[in-house]
């Protein structure tokens, strides 16, 4: 039953143009008939010609055709005289209505191959665009999985090679570096992954009572080394109830906001997290009062592979567009906006069912 419905919207879809010439090349001989007398009919020719030109700047090929049959057929008939016969009485009304015919098609056929060779070089742009990005993409990703990997083969290399030769203090250094760049790896991984399944539509929210005080204290602790020069304010309500929410899901989409903050403001800058029910709505916000964002960026920064000109610290982009899919995965928005002399804040609000913990299992 859905296959018969797709073809008739189809055959109507095909059928359309040809239709919307046959009208509008009528409706336009039945607008100039009551006036021949006065402009002349060879006024007439000239206003269907000009007709035929602007149906062949949005139609295809053969309804434009189709028109231009269609107009001399009408002009012959009902404005050359004798009217209402096909036939012509002077031989300079032969030659103008062959001249017309000849004229309509070719100005529609020469039309439609200007609107092809348009659409050629659209897409020819559209085409080097894409590989410009796909040149520029692959050149940042490759760096930022070179990056660790590269700190990882050297501190490993040095401690397989050369292990006898360093102190303690160096070999806790060479640790860390591993660790560094492994965590730094592990969170590209993570992003692409995430990536993935947004797009494939696989994540479903696995929603559970949350504890909106142990999740954003969670994603403190998560970033303890990248807060460690910034103060973190975390402001909820003692009442506020448990909401219903994917609690790995929330973790990650707050965890990439607070991490955005820690690499893109100064040093002890403050970054406060708050939390409240609003009317029967998880509202959280996550604020910093670093430079925040230019105008233009605001609407970009959700977008996937966006970077900011100004970005010094690598990544790519991909953070802050998970997180607005993780969110909307929930049914909830997010939306980011400069606060005057505060920098920048993020809001989240998710409508999500709420327990004040009176009948919580136990």
């Amino acid at each position: 039953m859905k296959l018969v419905n797709s073809n008739k919207n189809t055959f109507q879809s095909t059928k359309q143009p040809y239709f919307i010439s046959v009208f509008i090349i009528c409706l336009v001989s039945g607008i100039c008939y009551p006036f021949s007398d006065i402009i002349g009919y060879r006024a007439v020719a000239l206003i269907l010609l000009f007709t035929v030109s602007l149906l062949a700047m949005k139609l295809s090929l053969f309804p434009v055709l189709l028109a231009a049959f269609l107009s001399a057929l009408i002009w012959d008939f009902f404005y050359i005289p004798p009217h209402f016969t096909f036939l012509v009485s002077k031989s300079e009304d032969v030659l103008m209505l062959f001249m017309y015919f000849i004229i309509a098609i070719l100005n529609g056929v020469l039309t439609s191959r200007i609107k092809h060779f348009e659409g050629l070089a659209i897409q020819r742009e559209e085409r080097v665009n894409a590989l410009k990005l796909y040149d520029s993409l692959f050149n940042s990703i490759s760096h930022e999985f070179r990056t660790p990997i590269a700190t990882i083969l050297g501190a490993t290399d040095n401690l397989l090679v050369q292990n006898s030769k360093f102190d303690e203090i160096t070999k806790q250094k060479l640790y860390v570096e591993i660790y560094t760049a492994t965590e730094r790896l592990n969170r590209l991984v993570d992003n692409f992954l995430n990536v993935s399944r947004l797009e494939s539509g696989s994540i479903k929210p696995k929603l559970d009572w949350c504890d909106i005080n142990e999740l954003l204290h969670s994603v403190v602790n998560r970033l303890e080394k990248e807060l460690v020069n910034h103060q973190i304010v975390v402001k909820i309500p003692q009442n506020i109830p448990y909401f219903k929410l994917d609690f790995a899901l929330m973790e990650q989409a707050i965890y990439n906001i607070v991490y955005n903050s820690s690499l893109y403001t100064p040093n002890n800058s403050t970054i406060t997290l708050t939390a409240a029910n609003l009317s029967n709505q998880c509202f959280i916000t996550i604020a910093d009062n670093g430079k925040g964002f230019q105008q233009h960026e605001l609407e970009q920064v959700f977008t996937k592979f966006y970077r900011s000109n100004e970005e010094k610290t690598g990544g790519l982009g991909l953070g802050l567009s998970i997180t607005k899919g993780f969110i909307e995965a929930h049914g909830g928005t997010i939306r980011v906006e400069n606060v005057a002399g505060s920098g920048s804040l993020f809001t989240i609000i998710i409508p999500t069912e709420v327990n004040w913990g009176n009948d919580m299992p136990t």
